[in-house]
């Protein structure tokens, strides 16, 4: 296990048996994501089990420099391979000395859970999350409730490529019995709903079909499965509330059923998406503006941390203002809005892609798409006589864009964005306006979002983890004011010619 890794070995070859394969490209932003093969591609495999093995020496070696105890928490996902994986990994650790936690079968929620209730300072989640077959990751930690970031995946990275790792005796293993049902009890420890709630509870036959229908029951759901039993193949589509194809499946068994709500969980259950009860979507950062509007009526002046690609309601929305809530714009990427959280003590953190974070009262600052959807129940159980849909209508009307995806090169994206926010900054500071209006907000946490007169905005940052851009744009106004600002950054954006084709626009 001292090799160093490979990033390119050839399957069925002795080499492939005998030295650790680990493609540098795997170590993201914020976890680890490989391609580990699937019997119906082609595609050479990033990863094997030598090289999951390097992995956990590589994060025991890191909790040894970081100062933390090396006691880990691990969990799989439901994947055919993921067990396999997690052995693979939970090997490396012991090698690195580290007393390894094992609870089985589980969502990455209820691993960041047993960081807590276990007193375990480090987690590695072994989970591709909503990836399609043959992908696979892990999700890490070691200071709860906060996941890795950059710092820690580039030393990590640095460590497992160069083979650094430091062997120690004394690591140990221990499987943790029973451990689904002590999560299940922390999350129904609680008065059962009042309202009489049926839902449509979609799990795309992903992990969260073990956990989800049954605690919601628990809590006095009448719950409506859908795709919740388990199979690795995915038959129906990929776990994914974001896509699609999810979506549309639970809108069609909202209205066949006549639910009140749809919920439908990610591979991992730490996302959680909505559809109402006429069987419409309701983008996440918008729930997150319904449940900030819920909890800040009970928690009067609560800070919230939302990204930056997310609804300027958080900022202008009346309700919120009337309760004296505060809202910081921070960095797209669950891993940065989840320390964010943890350093302003916010009461909950709002990810437009799906990853909500709530402290306490509510949770323990980590992401769980179970404790979103109890936190949308309990937000219906606090308006008996009105609908999802009733109080998703009562928000104030925006227009927003997708999140638009302009080609860049992973080289250049960086720079160009760094033009882009030069101009534009210079542009604010000289009185220029754009889209025929004075800008009177420049937000350069993460790229660059510009806020114009009436309220309408444009975003421009680079992909954490594609050769993009990533362009979002949205008004209070009208249709008329979004498709301004739109071309206004676009003007801005084809200064550079490294800038190609959008894979949508508006």
């Amino acid at each position: 296990m001292f090799v160093t890794p490979s990033p390119d070995l050839k399957v069925n070859t002795l080499a492939f048996e005998t030295t650790p394969l680990v493609k540098p490209t795997g170590f993201r932003e914020y976890d680890a994501r490989w391609w580990f093969g699937h019997p119906s591609s082609d595609k050479a495999p990033e990863l094997n089990l030598m090289g999951v093995q390097a992995l956990g020496m590589g994060l025991g070696t890191l909790l040894g420099q970081l100062g933390v105890k090396r006691e880990v928490v691990v969990g799989h996902d439901f994947r055919s391979y993921s067990m396999a994986i997690k052995i693979a990994l939970a090997q490396g650790l012991m090698s690195a000395g580290c007393a390894v936690h094992d609870i089985g079968l589980a969502l990455s929620p209820m691993a960041y859970f047993a960081q807590f209730a276990l007193d375990v300072p480090a987690v590695a989640m072994v989970t591709a999350s909503h990836n399609d077959n043959g992908w696979t990751g892990v999700k890490m930690g070691a200071q709860r409730p906060v996941t890795f970031g950059p710092e820690e995946m580039g030393r990590l990275k640095e460590i497992v490529l160069s083979g650094a790792f430091e062997a120690r005796e004394g690591g140990s293993y221990r499987f943790v019995e029973n451990f689904a049902d002590a999560y299940a009890r922390d999350l129904t420890d609680r008065p059962r709903l009042r309202r009489r709630i049926k839902a449509v509870v979609a799990c795309g036959n992903g992990t969260a079909g073990a956990f989800a229908p049954g605690i919601l029951e628990a809590l006095g759901v009448e719950v409506i499965p859908l795709n919740t039993d388990l199979d690795h193949t995915f038959p129906n589509y990929n776990p994914n509330p974001e896509d699609m194809e999810m979506l549309h499946a639970m809108a069609a068994a909202v209205k066949e059923h006549g639910a009140d709500v749809g919920l439908g969980f990610d591979g991992d259950g730490d996302r959680c998406g909505v559809v109402d009860n006429h069987g419409e979507e309701i983008f996440a950062d918008k729930i997150g503006v319904m449940l900030a509007r819920d909890l800040s009526s009970l928690h009067p002046g609560a800070q919230f941390v939302v990204d930056v690609k997310s609804t300027g309601l958080f900022a202008t929305d009346p309700v919120l203002q009337n309760h004296g809530a505060k809202t910081d714009y921070f960095k797209t990427g669950h891993s940065y809005i989840k320390r964010r959280v943890k350093e302003l003590n916010a009461l909950a953190g709002f990810e437009k892609s799906g990853h909500f974070f709530f402290n306490t009262p509510v949770g323990r600052g980590y992401d769980d798409g179970l404790v979103t959807a109890i936190a949308v129940l309990d937000m219906m159980d606090r308006n008996p006589q009105k609908s999802v849909a009733d109080l998703y209508a009562e928000l104030p009307k925006t227009w927003g864009s997708p999140t638009m995806s302009p080609h860049c090169a992973d080289e250049v994206k960086y720079d160009v964005v760094e033009r882009v926010t030069a101009r534009l900054t210079a542009m604010a500071e000289a009185g220029e306006a754009i889209a025929g209006q004075t800008i009177v907000d420049v937000n350069t946490v993460n790229g660059i979002r510009v806020t114009a007169q009436d309220g309408t905005w444009g975003l421009v940052r680079a992909s954490s983890n594609k050769p993009e851009l990533v362009v979002v744009v949205e008004s209070p106004v009208s249709e008329e004011r979004l498709h301004a600002m739109f071309k206004g950054v676009d003007a801005v954006l084809r200064e550079n010619p490294e800038v190609g084709a959008y894979n949508q626009t508006i």
